[in-house]
C-alpha cells in the first residue's frame, strides 16, 4: 500500500519543484531616451599619436559608461600609455561626449570635454607630476559591422600644448 501513496507524492513534488524554477520577470517600461543610465555599455581600442614635440605613440582603452541626462551625452573613461621619443607617459581620463546623431546611424560625429590625470615614468623625481590636463575631444563613429564601429578622433590637451589624433575600433550598444 506504501508504494502506491507514495508514487504520486512524488509526482507532486516533482511537478511543483519545477513550476517553482519558472520565473517571470517583471514588466521593464522604457524610459524613452532620457534619464541618466550608468553601466558598461560598450568598451574601445585605439592608437595614434601625439604631435607634441616628440611625436609620441598612444595607445589606450575606452569605456561607453552611461548616459547622462539624455541618450546622446555620454560618459566615457579611458586609459592609455605613450611611448617612445622620450619618457613614457600614462593618461587616464574622464570625459562628456555628446553625440549629435543616433547609434543606428552610419556616421555619429561628436564632442566633448573632459580631464585627465597625466604622468610619465620618473613620475616621482617631478614635482610637476602627476599633472591635471582639460580635454576637448571632436571625432566621430563609422559603422562597420553591426557591433563594432571605426573611429576617428582628435584631442586638444592641456591648452593645446597637446595634440592627439586616434584611430580606432569600438562596440556599438544595443545593436
Amino acid at each position: 500500500m506504501r508504494p502506491v501513496w507514495l508514487a504520486p507524492l512524488l509526482a507532486a513534488g516533482v511537478l511543483t519543484g519545477l513550476a517553482a524554477q519558472e520565473f517571470h520577470p517583471p514588466q521593464v517600461r522604457s524610459s524613452g531616451g532620457r534619464g541618466t543610465h550608468l553601466g558598461l555599455f560598450g568598451f574601445g581600442v585605439r592608437g595614434g599619436i601625439d604631435l607634441a614635440g616628440s611625436t609620441q605613440m598612444v595607445f589606450g582603452v575606452t569605456l561607453d559608461a552611461g548616459n547622462l541626462v539624455s541618450h546622446r551625452l555620454r560618459i566615457r573613461p579611458s586609459g592609455e600609455i605613450g611611448f617612445f621619443n622620450g619618457r613614457n607617459s600614462y593618461v587616464g581620463s574622464l570625459e562628456g561626449l555628446y553625440r549629435f546623431t543616433g547609434d543606428e546611424q552610419v556616421a555619429t560625429p561628436y564632442a566633448g570635454a573632459g580631464f585627465s590625470l597625466v604622468g610619465h615614468e620618473s613620475c616621482g623625481a617631478d614635482p610637476d607630476c602627476p599633472d591635471v590636463w582639460v580635454n576637448l575631444v571632436v571625432g566621430f563613429e563609422r559603422h562597420y559591422r553591426s557591433t563594432f564601429n571605426w573611429l576617428l578622433e582628435y584631442h586638444g590637451m592641456s591648452g593645446f600644448r597637446h595634440n592627439r589624433l586616434y584611430v580606432g575600433l569600438t562596440t556599438r550598444r544595443g545593436n
